[in-house]
């Protein structure tokens, strides 16, 4: 009898602990993803479209006596979403020993703060060197090479050839994802960079012995895949040594095969015990010029190697550019570059100038942030707003919404271009007509330098009626389409923003603000709801 009663005891807490499980699986936290539709990439957070407006902290903004400093910072930005570093050297003191105090602390004060984190892993590769690999690594540099230059000298930059720090690296990885997915199952962090610039300044390959070996060899089939060849120019049954098939263009060729191949080793490992979204940031060349490999880091994701890197590294993600570049036409070219088919637009760092660019990154990508966003902010002074601090009070409430209006091609956006012409935005039996500056007629002053620095987003939620958000621009409509050449007037002009999934409006706009060449949006941002009639 005692040994039945055991039984059914036995039987109960068995069906108990079957039951949690299948409770705790039904309502735990969908896992972050990047879901495709189209040629247009959304981000997926808690299961609904989550749009990031992020802020990367300074390199050494990881320790506790910097950390409320950070938090304050992201508050006064209202931003949603924490970039923060990972320091494989604290993380792994010891060979084989591991210490994720660091990455406990930034999961607790993450929750405490309401923000989301994209956690930066930075070991092999940061900017392009070593230095982030543990203090025993950094002792054994035969055993954990770095890269040879053409003339035989070192290079402060890790060979993509040391197996070795491969596998160290791949270890520690593993055990930082394993312990993600341990102890944030509510997903406070929503991605994962692996590495940081990887690739090589002053080298544009390694040409030590190992390197030599594998430059001699023939080129693997692998690499051969359709994209690649279209976007190298090289024929799919291709065979030879690397040079032999990419002659100038080879080393480099062989540096970014090479480099994205460990990296994937790496992500590999992670991606095992916890397959959260992940992705590897790039440090820009030039997008107009197309020049030569010794004018930049070789090896990583540039546009001109975007289809040969993921070839190499499927277990990426995303390759996300860093923009530090200047003018219009070489940001929105990147912009452009990065936003394809076969890969999500996130700009992981930028310039704190860049909020210009803010809006067509919504509309193409998943996610902008700025980098050093503490170290500005403690230039500026404490008490200081930056322009995109506005930007992100306004825009965050309706991330979400913001998230999938672009995925269903909604968002139509425009900037001030450099000689301040007005743009045009065709929207079904619309046509919005965008121009900037200020005064009536948006005119510049005579003579006066004027800064391009204008804005709009517009919204089209039906046939009639449309969310206009910009800075230092002037909205106004005309028929198109089957409408063209009707007449037309507004039926309702409304100032106001965004709360709990709807438009809140805070006044009527008419008169002055509407019958001068429509309603005008200074260097704050603002929120207007059109709605139009064709009389």
């Amino acid at each position: 009898m005692r040994n039945n009663a055991k039984w059914l005891i036995c039987q109960m807490l068995v069906a108990m602990m079957v039951t949690g499980q299948y409770v705790q699986a039904q309502t735990s936290t969908p896992m972050p993803q990047i879901i495709q539709k189209g040629s247009h990439h959304t981000l997926e957070v808690d299961g609904k479209p989550f749009f990031m407006f992020g802020g990367q902290c300074g390199n050494s903004s990881n320790w506790p006596s910097m950390l409320p400093g950070v938090w304050d910072t992201m508050k006064t930005m209202h931003a949603n979403t924490l970039e923060i570093p990972i320091y494989w050297e604290e993380v792994e003191p010891v060979q084989g020993s591991f210490d994720f105090s660091s990455v406990q602390r930034i999961l607790d004060q993450a929750r405490e703060n309401d923000m989301r984190l994209i956690l930066l892993w930075f070991a092999t590769w940061k900017n392009g060197s070593n230095h982030y690999m543990p203090e025993w690594m950094k002792k054994d540099s035969k055993k954990y090479y770095n890269v040879t230059s053409i003339k035989g000298t070192p290079v402060d930059s890790p060979s993509p050839h040391a197996k070795p720090a491969m596998e160290a690296d791949a270890k520690a990885f593993r055990k930082f994802m394993a312990y993600l997915k341990e102890k944030d199952q509510q997903h406070t962090v929503i991605m994962v960079q692996v590495e940081n610039e990887p690739g090589t300044w002053g080298s544009v390959r390694d040409y030590g012995r190992e390197a030599q070996k594998l430059f001699a060899q023939q080129v693997p089939s692998e690499v051969f895949t359709p994209s690649v060849c279209k976007e190298l120019g090289v024929d799919k049954n291709a065979k030879g040594s690397w040079a032999q098939v990419f002659g100038e263009r080879a080393d480099e060729y062989f540096h970014v095969w090479h480099v994205a191949k460990y990296i994937n080793y790496v992500a590999q490992a992670g991606k095992e015990v916890n397959p959260l979204p992940l992705f590897v940031n790039v440090a820009l060349r030039d997008p107009l010029t197309n020049p030569s490999a010794d004018n930049y880091e070789s090896g990583g994701a540039t546009d001109n190697v975007i289809s040969l890197w993921k070839a190499a590294a499927p277990c990426i993600d995303m390759v996300s550019p860093d923009i530090y570049l200047r003018g219009d036409e070489a940001i929105l070219k990147v912009i452009d570059l990065y936003a394809r088919k076969d890969n999500a637009l996130m700009v992981p760092e930028t310039g704190g100038a860049n909020s210009k660019y803010l809006y067509k990154v919504i509309e193409k990508g998943i996610g902008f942030s700025p980098f050093g966003v503490d170290k500005r902010r403690q230039a500026l002074g404490c008490a200081t707003r930056d322009a995109l601090s506005y930007e992100y009070e306004l825009l965050n409430p309706m991330n979400r919404e913001l998230a999938q209006w672009a995925a269903e091609g909604r968002i139509h956006t425009v900037i001030e271009p450099e000689d301040h012409s007005e743009q045009h935005i065709l929207l079904g039996q619309w046509e919005a007509t965008i121009t900037f500056g200020t005064g009536r007629g948006n005119n510049h002053p005579q003579g006066a330098e004027h800064a391009a620095n204008g804005k709009a987003m517009i919204i089209q939620l039906s046939d009639n009626e449309f969310l206009g958000i910009g800075t230092n621009c002037r909205f106004t409509f005309n028929t198109a389409g089957k409408n063209e050449g009707r007449a037309w007037q507004y039926l309702k002009v409304k100032e106001g923003k965004w709360e709990n999934g709807e438009f809140k409006m805070s006044r009527i706009l008419n008169g002055d603000e509407t019958d001068w060449g429509g309603p005008q949006v200074g260097e704050k941002p603002n929120m207007i709801l059109f709605t139009l009639v064709a009389r």
